[in-house]
């Protein structure tokens, strides 16, 4: 099975996001906005029981954590993806180390770069006019992150929360 590693942002972080969203992203339907904590990767049974442990001490021994939101940017030239740049925080970069160490793979591609997508796969002029226009808007947001879910993908291609785990309350 395909899993995920995830935090969900507060409801109107995600209604903003989804704005933009339904016009602009071709995975609106299969996925809430999130910031990713770990890509999608395949897992046995007895792994993900493992890991499941695993994510409870990592949750438990993390503690809620504040992120801010202040403008969109992008990952042009290498895909026409627009997003909400988080401010990069410690606490926020330890918890993606943590899902690549020790029982987990590291499945990194890429360096980690806190974001909630809101536009993908689009074509270069409408991706110029949509970032043009968006990047001179004002975005301000900060949240209190504590929790993140651990994702399974559905046969449809949707993404589905299999287990919530909430920071310093979680006992093995």
């Amino acid at each position: 099975m395909k899993y995920g590693i995830a935090i969900f942002p507060s409801k109107s972080i995600q209604d903003e996001a989804n704005s933009y969203r339904k016009r602009y992203d071709p995975h609106y339907s299969l996925i809430p906005p999130h910031i990713t904590l770990k890509e999608s990767f395949e897992a046995e049974d007895k792994l993900m029981d493992e890991l499941i442990t695993e994510l409870k001490h990592i949750a438990n021994d993390t503690k809620p954590f504040m992120i801010n939101i202040n403008k969109v940017s992008t990952f042009a030239p290498v895909t026409n993806t627009i997003y909400f740049k988080i401010e990069p925080i410690q606490e926020l970069v330890d918890l993606h180390q943590k899902m690549h160490e020790g029982k987990f793979v590291d499945n990194r591609n890429h360096t980690f770069v806190p974001h909630i997508t809101i536009a993908q796969d689009l074509i270069d002029d409408e991706y110029s006019d949509v970032f043009g226009t968006l990047k001179m808007n004002k975005f301000e947001f900060e949240d209190k992150i504590d929790r993140f879910q651990l994702l399974y993908q559905l046969d449809n291609g949707s993404w589905t929360v299999y287990e919530t785990f909430v920071f310093g309350k979680e006992k093995v």
